[in-house]
C-alpha cells in the first residue's frame, strides 16, 4: 500500500460514511478502522476455503436427523428438543414434505482463534453483516490483492449465483425483505441491493407490509408496474413471525410454490444445541457413521463442549456427560451454583427462537459476571425450559494479537485484541464456497467479540 495508513483509514471512513453503513457520529453503526486486512496464513487460508462444505454437511445430516426422529426412526428426544418452544403451525409448515430437503443459502460461522487452533462457537443461516463486508472488500482489494475469497468471485458473485439457483432461472427478480427487527442492518441490505443490481441481479430491499400478494405470488411495486418476485431473501427470524406483516401470505406462496424462500422456514436449523446434540455421547455413532470421516473429526476438533440446559432430574446414579469441575463429575445443575470465577469459564447462551438468541444477546460469560450473577443466570435458564431453551457451553479464550486502528486524532494506534472471525459461504451446485470473511477485533480485556464501536472490523487477507 503506497497511500500513507491515516490516509487510507479516512478514504475508508468516508466511503462508508457515504453509503449509510457507517454512522459518522462514532455512536451505532461505527466501528474502529484499520489501515490493513487481518492476515491469515496459507495453512490457515487453505482451512477456511475447505470449512463450509464440512458444516454443510453438518446441516444436512442435522436435517436429516430431525425428519428420522420424527418417524421414531431415531431418538425421539432428539427432534424434541428442536422443537420446544416453537408453534405448531410454524412446525407443521417446516415439515411439509415439498420443503424436506431445503437448507440455508448461507452459512455463517462464528470462529475464535484460540493459541493452538479454532473453535466454532455457533452457526448463523440468517446473518447481518455481509453487505458491510462486501464493501469493506471493495475498499481493501484496490490495496491489497489478496483477500479471502475473491478468488471464488467475492460476496456478490456468490450471493447472486445462489439466488439464481434457488429460483432455477438466470434472471430471477431477488426481494429482500427486512423486517423491523433487523432494521439495524437496513442499510447495509441496501447497499448490498444496489451493487446486487449493478451487478446485474435485479434486486429490491423491501419491507414485508410493502410486499403486494395476490393468487399468482408475491409482487413488488416499481415505478411503472408490478414485478413478480421470483426469489424472497428472508431477512427476518422465525419467532419475530407474529411481528411481521403479511407473514402468513408469504409462507402461504412458498407453500403453493409461488415463490421460493431462502433460509427455509425451518426454527430447528437455528438453534445452538444443535452443538450439544452433536458431542451427545449417545448419538456419537449417529454422526460418525453419517458424516464422512474427514468432516467428523474436523467438526470433532472445532465444536466445543455444549450441553443443554434441561431441568429435568437425573437418578442418583447419572451424571451430566463430560461435565466436570475439579474432575469431579456433574449430577445436578445446582452444583455449577457457587463455583469461583475459574471454575465458571462457561458461557450460556439462549438457543434460539427468541429475540435473546441473536446480536450477543441472551449471552452471559460465567467468569465476566460475578458469582451471583452467574447462578442467577443458570437458575433463570433452566426455569425457561423448555419453553425458550439455553445452552451451557465451554468457554475458550481467544488468542492475542496486535491490531493497528485510526484514532479519534487522526493517528494510528495499537490494541491487543482478541479476533473472531466470520466467513460467509454460499451454497451454489452443493458446494459451500467463501464469499470473504470479516475479522472482528476486540480489546483483550472483552470476553464476549462481536461488533461494537471500540472493535476493528476488517475483511480477512492470505499472508503472502
Amino acid at each position: 500500500m503506497t497511500t500513507a495508513p491515516e490516509e487510507f483509514c479516512l478514504k475508508v471512513r468516508a466511503s462508508l460514511i457515504q453509503s449509510g453503513i457507517f454512522s459518522e457520529n462514532g455512536t451505532e453503526r461505527s466501528w474502529r478502522i484499520s489501515p490493513k486486512p487481518f492476515e491469515l496464513s496459507k495453512e490457515d487460508s487453505a482451512f477456511f476455503l475447505d470449512l463450509g462444505d464440512h458444516l454443510l454437511n453438518f446441516y444436512k445430516t442435522l436435517n436429516g436427523f430431525y425428519f428420522e426422529s420424527l418417524k421414531d426412526r431415531f431418538p425421539s428426544w432428539f427432534a424434541q428438543y428442536l422443537n420446544n418452544g416453537k408453534p405448531s403451525d410454524l412446525l407443521d409448515f417446516s415439515q411439509m414434505k415439498r420443503f424436506k430437503s431445503h437448507l440455508p443459502g448461507i452459512i455463517r460461522p462464528d470462529v475464535i482463534v484460540t493459541e493452538d487452533r479454532f473453535i466454532v462457537t455457533e452457526l448463523d443461516s440468517v446473518p447481518g453483516g455481509f453487505g458491510s463486508l462486501t464493501q469493506l472488500m471493495e475498499l481493501y482489494q484496490g490495496s491489497f490483492n489478496s483477500l479471502l475469497g475473491a478468488e471464488n468471485g467475492g460476496i456478490l458473485s456468490l450471493f447472486s449465483a445462489m439466488v439464481r439457483e434457488t429460483a432455477g432461472k438466470q434472471d430471477p427478480i431477488l426481494a429482500i425483505t427486512v423486517s423491523d427487527e433487523a432494521k439495524d442492518y437496513l442499510d447495509e441490505m441496501k447497499f448490498l441491493g444496489n451493487r446486487l443490481n449493478e451487478a446485474g441481479l435485479k434486486t429490491h430491499v423491501i419491507h414485508p407490509k410493502d410486499i403486494i400478494f395476490d393468487e399468482e405470488g408475491l409482487f413488488v411495486q416499481n415505478s411503472q408496474e408490478k414485478e413478480k418476485i421470483d426469489v424472497l431473501y428472508r431477512f427476518f427470524e422465525l419467532f419475530d413471525l407474529k411481528n411481521i406483516p403479511k407473514s402468513e401470505l408469504l409462507m402461504y406462496s412458498a407453500k403453493k410454490g409461488r415463490v421460493k424462500t431462502t433460509p427455509p422456514y425451518k426454527p430447528f436449523l437455528e438453534e445452538k444445541l444443535s452443538f450439544a446434540l452433536f458431542k451427545h455421547p449417545g448419538l456419537r455413532s449417529f454422526w460418525e457413521k453419517a458424516l464422512d470421516p474427514e468432516t467428523f473429526q474436523k467438526l470433532s476438533h472445532l465444536i466445543p463442549c455444549t450441553w443443554i440446559l434441561d431441568n429435568n432430574k437425573l437418578p442418583p446414579h447419572a451424571t451430566i456427560p463430560g461435565l466436570t469441575i475439579k474432575e469431579n463429575q456433574i449430577q445436578s445443575w445446582n452444583e455449577l451454583f457457587n463455583l469461583t470465577q475459574k471454575e465458571r469459564e462457561f458461557a450460556v447462551k439462549v438457543s434460539g427462537f427468541s429475540p435473546k438468541s441473536w446480536g450477543g444477546r441472551g449471552v452471559t460469560i460465567g467468569h465476566d459476571v460475578s458469582g451471583q450473577a452467574w447462578e442467577q443466570t443458570i437458575k433463570s435458564s433452566l426455569e425457561g425450559f423448555p419453553k425458550e431453551t439455553a445452552i451451557l457451553q465451554k468457554f475458550h479464550k481467544g488468542k492475542r494479537f496486535r491490531a493497528s486502528y485510526l484514532g479519534f486524532e487522526g493517528d494510528i494506534k495499537e490494541m491487543e485484541s482478541r479476533v473472531r472471525l466470520t466467513p460467509y459461504y454460499f451454497v451454489v451446485g452443493g458446494k459451500a464456497k467463501l464469499g470473504g470473511i470479516l475479522a472482528t477485533l476486540c480489546h483483550k480485556d472483552k470476553k464476549k467479540i462481536h461488533g461494537m464501536t471500540d472493535a476493528i472490523m476488517v475483511p480477512c487477507s492470505v499472508a503472502l
